[in-house]
């Protein structure tokens, strides 16, 4: 189909008349979340970040700890007692308000899973040696390192309400009910989520994945630098990226004093869109 044949207009074309669903004074201010380089098309954004505030608004809003488990306790050290912290927070707010909850994955690629796919492609066949295993692709411990951290471990309750789950693929939105709905969007929606906070590992895999995935289904996104690692040298550059893109990107102290000082509960549906709610098809 030809786009002109959609109603796409110029912005010379859009401005000239009112929008029903735009504040046009608005629209004509300078964005805050826009810094320019000199010279460049339309001044060539150097960087963008989050325009919006976690007090801006009311919120509903969930703790996504992503792969914190056993196998990889090595890189979680420096982590874990800010993902502690977290979480234990998020226990408290949620023990008073039903628009918070806290979900956990735990990475579940085995080398003998059959999956094969563009990941098992990436890392390549190579890397399974029992003595000294180096695929990244593959938890090698068994069922036992597919366990939460102990330290922050779901509860038998909240295990029994499927708060825990087991994924296979870097986006943490990227497991699947069987209608084909992605189980972590089924369990926030349920709850009316707008907002997540993720932490975690790895921080340019999986972390980064689902910052992107939560975006594009509608949530506004937090990461939290200092309590997300990684196996790679690539943690800053990482970070850089979620908060020019897609995330909010905070310390841990900021959102425990959001919490404490700032957190309200927001009403169901108010501000997370329906139109295609979970990223990939209408709803």
């Amino acid at each position: 189909m030809d786009p002109g044949d959609q109603g796409f207009r110029t912005l010379e074309e859009a401005v000239s008349e009112p929008r029903k669903h735009r504040d046009m004074d608005l629209a004509m201010e300078p964005m805050p979340n826009y810094r320019e380089t000199l010279g460049g098309h339309h001044g060539q954004p150097l960087a963008f970040w989050a325009a919006w505030d976690l007090e801006d608004r009311p919120r509903r809003i969930a703790l996504l700890v992503d792969d914190c488990q056993e196998e990889y306790r090595p890189y979680a050290g420096e982590i874990l007692p800010n993902v502690e912290r977290l979480v234990d927070a998020f226990r408290r707010v949620r023990s008073q308000n039903d628009g918070v909850c806290i979900a956990w994955s735990a990475w579940s690629r085995m080398f003998d899973d059959g999956i094969s796919n563009a990941m098992d492609r990436w890392y390549g066949p190579r890397g399974l040696r029992p003595e000294q295993p180096e695929n990244a692709a593959y938890v090698f411990t068994g069922a036992a390192g597919l366990e939460p951290l102990a330290e922050i471990a779901p509860s038998e309750e909240e295990r029994a309400q499927g708060w825990f789950y087991l994924g296979k693929h870097l986006d943490m939105f990227w497991t699947f009910d069987e209608n084909g709905d992605s189980y972590l969007d089924e369990k926030l929606r349920a709850l009316a989520i707008d907002t997540v906070v993720i932490v975690g590992l790895w921080t340019d895999e999986c972390v980064l994945s689902t910052a992107y995935a939560g975006n594009s289904r509608g949530y506004d996104v937090v990461v939290v630098s200092d309590a997300v690692a990684t196996a790679t040298a690539n943690q800053e550059t990482a970070l850089t990226i979620a908060n020019s893109t897609v995330a909010k990107v905070l310390s841990t102290d900021d959102v425990l004093t959001y919490l404490e000082n700032d957190f309200v509960t927001g009403e169901p549906g108010a501000v997370k869109g329906t139109e295609h709610p979970d990223g990939r098809r209408p709803g």
